[in-house]
């Protein structure tokens, strides 16, 4: 009881910051300090990411690398592109209700897809066991069915699950493929990338013919 009374944010100085829980079937509605941490958050991000992409694709020194890097950044970059123009509207613009909803559910389907773009360097550049490797593909198939749920459900829950519920399933499932990612041998590599021979310890001990 003291601790509930101690997490009651609606009691404290900082109530203004703030709104009340609503019920699940209703938006939450965030204050106007709210709406400017959304959008200062968001954006500060977003040339960070495009330069953190932009070095990950320099430093690219295959074709696997490469790929994994322009999907990663696309989808790191499209999260805080997409999410501070949506916060924006709905801050500045709230009376565009057909574009905030819009703008609303490409926020949340966006998501979905930024989790599948960050799993995709571990599963392109690992060597993964026969059941993991399948999660390549897996992946995309479960953003793609929750675009498909956000386009069908949003705002609203489905059997008792919320957008959030799909999000946190589809991370679960594609961690599973971490424990399959050593190879037998016990080295990790990219795929196709045959290792880089070893040289034996005696020739390299050896003296060099005068």
């Amino acid at each position: 009881m003291f601790v509930s009374r101690l997490l009651d944010f609606q009691k404290t100085r900082y109530a203004r910051f703030m709104n009340h829980r609503v019920p699940s079937n209703c938006r939450y509605q965030p204050t106007e300090y709210e709406h400017a941490a959304n959008c200062a958050t968001h954006a500060f991000w977003i040339l960070p990411s495009i330069l953190g992409s932009s070095i990950l694709y320099i430093l690219s020194d295959d074709q696997w690398e490469t790929i994994s890097a322009w999907i990663y950044g696309f989808g790191l970059s499209s999260l805080f592109i997409v999410s501070t123009i949506f916060h924006t509207i709905s801050w500045k613009k709230r009376h565009l209700r057909t574009v905030e909803h819009c703008l609303h559910m490409f926020d949340r389907m966006v998501i979905y897809f930024f989790i599948a773009a960050s799993y995709a360097p571990w599963l392109n550049l690992r060597e993964l066991g026969p059941w993991a490797s399948h999660m390549r593909w897996i992946i995309w198939i479960m953003a793609s069915v929750g675009t498909v749920y956000v386009f069908f459900f949003h705002e609203r829950s489905f059997g008792g699950r919320d957008a959030g519920a799909g999000m946190r399933e589809q991370g679960r499932a594609a961690m599973t493929c971490f424990f399959h990612m050593v190879a037998p041998n016990g080295k990790q590599k990219a795929p196709g990338v045959s290792p880089k021979p070893q040289t034996p310890d005696s020739e390299l001990a050896a003296p060099r013919p005068g």
